[in-house]
C-alpha cells in the first residue's frame, strides 16, 4: 500500500453540525508511504474514530477512504485480515492488551502470528523501553506508561506500510516519549512505512512533515 486517500470523510455522529473546521474532515487528503504526519485534535473531535475507520473497524462515517484509489468499503473480511497483518499496524489508544498475560506474552501473540521478529530483537526493545524487568510481569500489574511501551512493540512486530499510533505517549515522560519516537521511527524507515501519530497535545518530538488538526 502506498496512499491513504480521505474525500469528503465525516463521522456519522457529526453530520447534523454546521461548524466543523478541520484539516482532515470533510476535506481531500492523502498520506503516502514513507512519510511522517502528526494529527492534532482536542478530546471528542474524533481522532480514535479515525483510526479506527482507517484499520476497517468502523464504518460510521460519510464520504471515502481509499487504500491506493480503492474504497475500503469494498474490502472483504479476508482483505482486512491481510492487511492488518502485512500492511496495516495500529497501536490503540486503550492499548487492547491482556491483563492477565505477561508483557512478553502479550508481544508474543502478535509476534506468533506474524514471525516477524526474532527474541532478540524484541528482548532489545525491551531493555531500550526501560521494561526489561516487567518482561515477565503480568500486564495487569504495570503502570499505563509501561504498558504503552508494551503496546508499541507489538505494534511493531509486523511488516508495515502505515503505523497508526494513536495518542502513542500520553503517559509517558519526555525521556521516554524520546526512546520511544525513535524506536517507532527507526523500525518505520527500515521498512520505508508511513506514520500517523495522533494526539492531543503531549506527542513525540520528531520531524512531522505535515501536521492536521482535526
Amino acid at each position: 500500500m502506498t496512499t491513504i486517500t480521505l474525500h469528503n470523510v465525516l463521522p456519522e455522529v457529526f453530520a447534523q453540525r454546521t461548524d466543523i473546521a478541520s484539516d482532515l474532515w470533510q476535506q481531500d487528503v492523502t498520506f503516502e508511504r514513507g512519510h511522517l504526519y502528526l494529527i492534532e485534535a482536542a478530546s471528542g473531535t474524533g481522532k480514535s474514530s479515525l483510526c479506527a475507520y482507517l484499520s476497517g473497524y468502523r464504518k460510521d462515517y460519510s464520504g471515502t477512504i481509499a487504500f491506493d484509489g480503492g474504497d475500503i468499503r469494498q474490502l472483504r473480511n479476508s482483505s482486512w485480515t491481510a492487511l492488518r497483518q502485512r500492511s496495516l499496524s495500529h497501536m490503540f489508544q486503550e492499548l487492547r492488551l491482556f491483563p492477565e498475560l505477561t508483557a512478553w506474552e502479550n508481544v508474543q501473540i502478535k509476534n506468533q502470528l506474524t514471525h516477524y521478529k526474532s527474541d532478540a530483537d524484541i528482548t532489545a526493545w525491551f531493555s531500550a523501553l526501560g521494561i526489561i524487568e516487567k518482561k515477565d510481569a503480568r500486564l495487569g500489574c504495570m503502570s499505563f506508561g509501561q504498558q504503552q511501551r508494551v503496546a508499541l512493540i507489538r505494534a511493531l512486530c509486523q511488516p508495515f506500510d502505515f503505523l497508526l499510533a494513536d495518542e502513542p505517549v500520553s503517559h509517558l515522560d519526555k525521556e521516554n516519549s524520546r526512546v520511544m519516537g525513535e524506536i517507532m521511527m527507526d523500525e518505520a524507515r527500515r521498512q520505508g512505512a508511513g506514520v500517523l501519530v495522533t494526539s492531543i497535545g503531549h506527542h513525540m518530538d520528531l520531524p512531522y512533515e505535515k501536521v492536521y488538526r482535526l
